[in-house]
């Protein structure tokens, strides 16, 4: 019998899958347990609907990443750091500081788990903070750390 899968099943295939099993596995076990319907025509023209949408869905994502990310590109955020003598500053700067002075400053609604710092800023300068926005987008926000 042809089951199409609505979950991930170990050793059998994952969510979507059309896969073959004895029709006792899918009458006893696949179908009782919500983890499979049968292949038939009906159903498979609904999962066939549900790919189309979720392409969709995707491709329209990564068309917002891609404009979100020429917003970021264009956009400076100047962030305040206290300092001593000789340039020798307290402290650093962390993706939730610069996550709120790009929201304050430019109205970009950035979460701070999508910026990937290797090493946290320590000193006064320009810097260049990847932001991961899709699996294949990644854009480069300018920050500045100001004297302040």
């Amino acid at each position: 019998m042809k089951v199409i899968l609505l979950q991930d099943v170990k050793a059998l295939g994952k969510k979507g899958d059309i896969v073959n099993v004895n029709d006792g596995y899918a009458r006893n076990a696949i179908i009782p347990k919500k983890l499979g319907v049968e292949a038939t025509p009906k159903n498979l023209n609904d999962l066939k609907l549900q790919n189309k949408h979720a392409d969709k869905v995707a491709q329209e994502n990564y068309e917002n990443a891609l404009e979100l990310k020429k917003t970021i590109e264009n956009s400076k955020v100047v962030v305040k750091l206290r300092s001593g003598e000789g340039g020798k500053t307290f402290g650093s700067v962390s993706t939730k500081e610069i996550s709120a002075a790009a929201k304050e400053q430019c109205g970009l609604d950035i979460e701070k788990k999508k910026m990937q710092l290797t090493e946290s800023i320590k000193a006064l300068g320009s810097y260049e903070v990847p932001v991961k926005l899709h699996p294949k987008v990644t854009a480069k926000l300018t920050v500045s750390v100001v004297e302040g």
